[in-house]
C-alpha cells in the first residue's frame, strides 16, 4: 500500500471512528424520559410485531429519515402560561429558512406524538401578515437562557446550532394534550407558545430535565453569553401584549394543569 493509500484508509477509518463516536453520543442524548400516559388498548400481538419488522425493513421512510435533530425545549398553552410542559423536537430542514418539527412527550419507542411546531427565519417570519404573526413565538430567551438543549451532540456542535435558532420564530401546535393526563388524543388542538423572560417557567420543569439529561441549564446560559440577542420582531409573543391567540376548547384551557407529572 503507498502512501496516498495508506493515508486514504487512515482518513476513512477516522471518519468511521467519528461516526460511531457521534451516534454513541446521540444515543445519550435519547430513551431516558418516559410518556405521562399509559393509553387504553391490548397489547402489540406477535403479528403485529412481525409486521412492524417487516416494515421497518422493505418500506422506506424519506420524511422520516430527515428528522435528523432532536431538541428538548419547554411550551405553555397560549392564553395559560399555567399549563407548562416538556417538549421533544424531531426536526428537519427544508432549507435553510425553513425547519419542520415532531414534538413527542417523551424520547423512548412509545412516546405519544403529541404536536408539530415549524420554524422560519427572522427574514421569513417578517413575510407573514400580521394576523398570522400573533401565532407565533420567538426562541431568544428558550435558547440565551439554556432552556432549549439539543441532547446528545457535542457542545461545540450545540452552540453552533444554538447561533442559527436564536433568531428563529415557531409555531407550534399541540394535539395530544398527556400533560393533563390525557390518555387518548381527544379534544381540539392547541396553540402553544414558548417563554421570553426569566420566572416564567417553573424551576422544577427545569431542573427534573436536567437532572435527566444530566446536564446544566444555567451553565448552558453562560456558555451562551457569546451568542448575539436580536431583538424580536412586532407581531411575535402576541401573549405579551394581552392578544393571546387560542383555539377555542375551555376543557383544555380549564384543565391545563398548575404543574407537570413527575417521568
Amino acid at each position: 500500500m503507498d502512501t496516498s493509500q495508506s493515508e486514504r484508509a487512515m482518513n476513512f477509518l477516522s471518519i468511521v471512528a467519528s461516526i460511531s463516536l457521534l451516534m454513541c453520543v446521540s444515543a445519550c442524548g435519547g430513551r431516558n424520559t418516559e410518556s405521562n400516559v399509559r393509553s387504553p388498548g391490548a397489547e402489540e400481538s406477535a403479528k403485529t410485531k412481525v409486521l412492524e419488522a417487516g416494515a421497518a425493513l422493505m418500506q422506506d421512510k424519506p420524511p422520516i429519515d430527515a428528522l435528523n435533530a432532536y431538541l428538548d425545549g419547554f411550551h405553555f398553552y397560549s392564553g395559560n402560561m399555567n399549563g407548562q410542559m416538556e417538549a421533544h423536537h424531531y426536526c428537519a430542514n427544508l432549507n435553510e429558512e425553513l425547519i419542520q418539527c415532531v414534538i413527542f412527550d417523551g424520547n423512548k419507542k412509545d412516546a405519544r406524538l403529541m404536536g408539530v411546531e415549524y420554524i422560519v427565519s427572522a427574514a421569513l417570519f417578517a413575510t407573514l401578515p400580521e394576523s398570522e404573526k400573533t401565532m407565533w413565538h420567538s426562541h431568544v430567551h428558550e435558547v440565551k437562557s439554556g432552556q432549549l438543549i439539543a441532547p446528545g451532540i457535542p457542545e461545540v456542535a450545540e452552540h453552533s446550532l444554538m447561533k442559527k435558532l436564536v433568531g428563529t420564530y415557531g409555531k407550534t401546535f399541540h394535539t395530544w394534550h398527556t400533560d393533563m393526563q390525557r390518555e387518548l388524543p381527544v379534544g381540539v388542538p392547541q396553540i402553544m407558545m414558548g417563554f421570553t423572560g426569566d420566572n416564567q417557567i417553573r424551576a422544577e420543569l427545569v431542573s427534573a430535565r436536567d437532572s435527566r439529561f444530566g446536564v446544566s441549564s444555567e451553565r448552558k446560559k453562560a456558555d451562551r453569553a457569546n451568542i448575539d440577542t436580536p431583538a424580536t420582531l412586532p407581531g411575535a409573543d402576541a401573549w405579551q401584549t394581552g392578544k393571546a391567540v387560542q383555539i377555542a376548547d375551555p376543557n383544555v384551557l380549564e384543565s391545563a394543569r398548575a404543574t407537570t407529572p413527575p417521568h
